[in-house]
């Protein structure tokens, strides 16, 4: 028995798409695959699983409706893009989920609304009841307001703040890798993919963690973090390729896709399993 197979019984799920498997490289949405993943994720919901949506994108679709070449650097530009491109990226979620009867709510947070202690309890109790309701909150950094203090400074440290708050059973990160690679994949054509972790000093000592996307803010390190960060409070995190939604479906059946960040609890259900079989 491998750990995999308690992934099926996973109910409360996280799950994180970036902007390089949202926008093309100039920006523009890819409406094709961000149909596919509202097609997944509404089929989830309806199966009684209670999904979060953590999406990135808001500044990339912002360049691409502006067409602009790149993301600026310029603080206030990037957040007056973030503000056009929220508006054009809910809308499209919007219509897509309208299409298979499902509803969505919008929430944009900021690292304080987290840490602080009331406003954690708020944005606690307003997803917990969103996903009561029977509604799938859709989450983004309010890239429009932040300033260092407040930021993220990427949606996968976001996606982990979400799920360990809501105490997620699993949070998948979609990428535009197969997992974590002891290198970049697109480069290093020999680098070797980590299938599973239990013991991140052991399972990643070879990991070379640099890069990011042309759009994206985050690289493998910070999904790394991220997971590390879920495991410790007990939330199992998968890093697979979202270049196909239906992965998601995959992952929840257990197929050995991605790299499986193993929480000590879900260790423990396999401990536990093997000494009743042992009688």
């Amino acid at each position: 028995m491998t750990h995999r197979k308690y992934l099926k019984e996973k109910k409360k799920i996280v799950v994180k798409v970036g902007t390089s498997l949202l926008a093309y490289d100039n920006g523009k949405i890819n409406l094709q695959r961000m149909e596919k993943l509202v097609r997944v994720l509404a089929d989830l919901h309806n199966s009684g699983k209670e999904v979060i949506l953590v999406s990135s994108g808001a500044v990339g679709v912002g360049v691409g409706m502006l067409g602009l070449d790149k993301k600026p650097e310029d603080l206030v530009k990037k957040q007056a893009l973030a503000a056009i491109g929220q508006a054009g990226l809910i809308r499209l979620y919007q219509k897509f989920f309208d299409e298979y009867n499902t509803t969505v709510a919008q929430l944009l947070l900021t690292r304080d609304g987290i840490e602080n202690s009331l406003r954690r309890k708020n944005a606690r109790n307003t997803l917990l009841e969103l996903i009561r309701m029977g509604i799938i909150p859709v989450v983004n950094e309010n890239d429009t307001v932040i300033t260092d203090e407040i930021e993220f400074g990427d949606n996968d440290t976001l996606s982990a703040a979400v799920a360990t708050l809501v105490h997620a059973d699993l949070l998948l990160i979609l990428t535009d890798t197969d997992g974590v690679f002891t290198s970049d994949p697109h480069i290093n054509h020999s680098a070797r993919k980590v299938p599973k972790v239990m013991k991140a000093s052991d399972d990643l000592k070879d990991v070379d963690v640099n890069g990011s996307s042309k759009l994206g803010s985050g690289g493998m390190g910070s999904k790394i973090a991220a997971a590390e960060l879920c495991r410790e409070h007990n939330v199992d995190v998968v890093i697979a390729n979202g270049s196909d939604p239906a992965t998601i479906l995959d992952v929840l059946e257990g197929k050995d896709l991605g790299t499986f960040f193993v929480s000590d609890a879900t260790d423990r259900l396999k401990v536990k399993s093997q000494k009743l079989k042992a009688g």
